[in-house]
């Protein structure tokens, strides 16, 4: 037996133990073929294991290293488009879009308890200030968490600050949990795991030094781990020898790293899943949710073809499941007309009318333009939008009709900002106002309410930014689409 078959067949073993024991149910170990199996058809990656429920089969794939491996969606901090990050709703509504794992964060309170927080204080996520290692249980329970990402102007929700236990009961029949920030407090996790019946569903991870991994792992029969490697612990790789963790988190600014290199990839891939992260730019080397939206080619289809990855941790859960099936990034809807924000008509005063001079965003792409254009993560957008300000478009129409308006926007504030649109130099419609989406980074497709009866052909199309309204927000690309009727 080759050193990563021993290396697989050890892991495989020492896992089935834990699930023998722990939350996955023993009756669930031997494949029962077809029985629970995922059907859906991917056109990136296999089909996936059977399995009685969503957890048995996310177990068993994450065991899975072999070519037709089906590739695994990882929710960071759960689906936080749809309730507060690191949320029972949010964690709920990551595995309803797909998910097989949701990364979480740990932090201990004053008396001990695993929570869920990604920060060491709560000012961020809540309504309350505060370290979180001060705090009790109960006055942690006590608090409420904001809307999505959380920021001081994000609406606080009726969701309180889980505890792990309290995760890990919602994951049992789910999925997996990632772990994240909670190798300092891996005692008190197994404690949680092994209490709930959950070991075969929480994936430690760290990049703690060898020695203090595999001293754990001796004790801790069953724990699944992940380890994070980067081109300054690349060797870790082999001083784990025959005892490969399950999976490797790889992070790289550039593909010019030595992780990055295909060789290394595939050694690493014949016994451990690859993990990348593509949240924003400084991870997978710019290949991310934004930029894969715009073409798959510039991240997800890149890293699954080219770099091995089989886990992505990603921010939009949804258009990555979308991705698996379809081969699209974020496609116009049919008969739609979608046109970016950069691609406005040139000339101030003529084209647009932009504040202040020179470019804010640093993106040359419109030399002599003094539009504020920028990179947000792989996402081209005009950024720093004030009161005053419009920008013009050329929209060529496919057929006559009447098309809804949407725009594709972030900003934290509340208010974040207003807008009116004309069309072909006619009336401005009534005012339409930007929804906080807790992040500058963070983009959303907003219906306006404006529609517009179009004839077949070119439309210039003009938004303008009310000069007495509050505006702090970011514009993607404005999207029109046939009013079904």
């Amino acid at each position: 037996m080759s050193g990563a078959t021993a290396a697989a067949a050890s892991l495989t073993l020492v896992v089935a133990a834990a699930v023998l024991g722990g939350g996955l149910p023993s009756a669930d170990i031997g494949l029962a073929a077809g029985r629970g199996s995922d059907s859906t058809s991917y056109l990136f990656g296999g089909s996936g294991k059977p399995g009685s429920t969503a957890a048995v089969r996310a177990y068993r794939d994450l065991l899975d290293h072999g070519s037709d491996a089906k590739i695994l969606t990882t929710a960071h901090r759960g689906q936080w488009r749809k309730a507060p990050e690191n949320s029972l709703a949010a964690f709920k509504a990551a595995y309803d879009d797909g998910a097989e794992i949701i990364e979480t964060d740990i932090q201990l309170t004053k008396d001990g308890v695993p929570v869920l927080m990604h920060d060491t204080t709560v000012d961020r996520t809540t309504n309350g200030r505060g370290a979180v290692s001060d705090m009790t249980l109960a006055q942690i329970e006590q608090l409420r968490l904001r809307e999505g990402l959380g920021g001081g102007q994000a609406a606080v929700t009726d969701q309180q600050v889980p505890t792990l236990e309290e995760a890990m009961e919602l994951a049992k029949n789910r999925g997996l949990i990632n772990l994240d920030k909670g190798w300092p407090f891996r005692e008190q996790v197994w404690d949680v795991l092994t209490r709930t019946g959950t070991v075969g569903n929480g994936l430690y991870k760290s990049d703690a030094p060898v020695p203090e991994v595999q001293d754990f792992l001796a004790t801790h029969k069953g724990a699944l781990y992940m380890h994070m490697i980067t081109d300054g612990n690349l060797g870790a790789v082999a001083a784990f020898g025959d005892d490969q963790p399950v999976a490797y988190e790889v992070n790289y600014g550039s593909v010019q790293d030595a992780v990055a290199r295909k060789p290394f990839l595939d050694a690493v891939a014949r016994h451990s899943r690859v993990f990348n992260n593509t949240m924003w730019n400084g991870l997978s080397d710019h290949m991310t949710d934004e930029a894969s939206l715009t073409d798959p080619l510039r991240g997800w289809e890149a890293l699954a073809r080219s770099f091995d990855t089989t886990i992505f941790q990603t921010d939009d859960v949804e258009k990555f499941e979308s991705w698996l099936r379809t081969g699209e990034g974020d496609p116009v809807p049919h008969g739609g007309v979608r046109v970016q924000a950069e691609n406005f008509l040139p000339g101030q005063d003529r084209g647009y009318h932009d504040n202040d001079g020179g470019n804010n965003g640093g993106l040359k792409m419109r030399p002599g333009e003094d539009v504020d254009i920028e990179d947000a993560d792989g996402n081209v957008r005009v950024g720093w939008m004030r009161g005053g300000e419009w920008l013009t478009y050329d929209v060529d129409v496919p057929r006559t009709g009447t098309y809804a308006l949407s725009v594709r926007a972030s900003s934290p504030y509340s208010p974040a900002g207003t807008y009116t649109v004309s069309f072909d130099g006619g009336v401005e419609s009534k005012r339409v106002d930007i929804r906080n989406t807790t992040s500058h980074s963070k983009e959303v497709l907003q219906p306006s309410g404006v529609q517009q009866r179009l004839t077949v052909g070119r439309h210039t199309l003009r938004i303008s930014l009310p000069q007495d309204a509050y505006q702090n927000w970011n514009l993607d690309y404005l999207q029109l689409v046939p009013v079904r009727r």
